[in-house]
């Protein structure tokens, strides 16, 4: 990391945000990512086109985990927040730790979160999603006299103070419900 480079990732969501039916697919550089930019602590996939697969984001280690995006949306719907990830053979930190997926509608919004588990119901299972499907699902509704309907979310774990490493990030979405 140079000196003129910020150590925080900031997204690009001219290519990176797309929208397929009633859901919009956040690949990993249209997330900001605190550390992002450090190669210490984070692995970026390269830039490319929105029609090509494209790797995840990997953790490599960090003891402050901030992924987040926004996105302006219509008034007067539900949407369901997720994310697709995977933890690496030899993740480790997650074990006990309670991470947040948190949203919130405007810049002035309040709140809303739920607790997520970092880890698959399976080890063997590879991809998965976050909040599983055992659990209630972090849905935020955009009121139709919001002055900002810019929907702001994200997944923490910014309080334990422990290392962790190994996450991937496929995707997040936001899916119309």
């Amino acid at each position: 990391m140079s000196m003129t480079t910020k150590p925080h990732f900031q997204a690009e969501q001219d290519d990176e945000v797309k929208q397929e039916g009633n859901k919009y697919i956040f690949r990993p550089r249209g997330l900001n990512i605190v550390w992002g930019n450090d190669e210490r602590y984070w692995k970026l996939p390269k830039k490319q086109s929105k029609d090509e697969p494209t790797e995840p984001a990997e953790l490599i280690q960090v003891s402050w985990l901030e992924v987040t995006g926004s996105y302006s949306l219509s008034t007067a719907k539900k949407y369901e927040i997720s994310f697709d990830v995977e933890l690496a053979p030899d993740a480790f930190g997650w074990r006990d730790i309670q991470a947040f997926l948190m949203a919130k509608v405007g810049k002035k919004g309040k709140y809303t979160w739920t607790k997520v588990k970092v880890a698959a119901q399976d080890p063997k299972v590879g991809k998965f999603k976050i909040p599983d499907d055992n659990g209630p699902p972090m849905k935020i509704e955009v009121p139709s006299n919001a002055p900002d309907s810019t929907v702001y979310f994200g997944l923490y774990e910014v309080w334990s103070g422990k290392w962790k490493g190994g996450l991937k990030i496929h995707q997040a979405s936001v899916k119309e419900v």
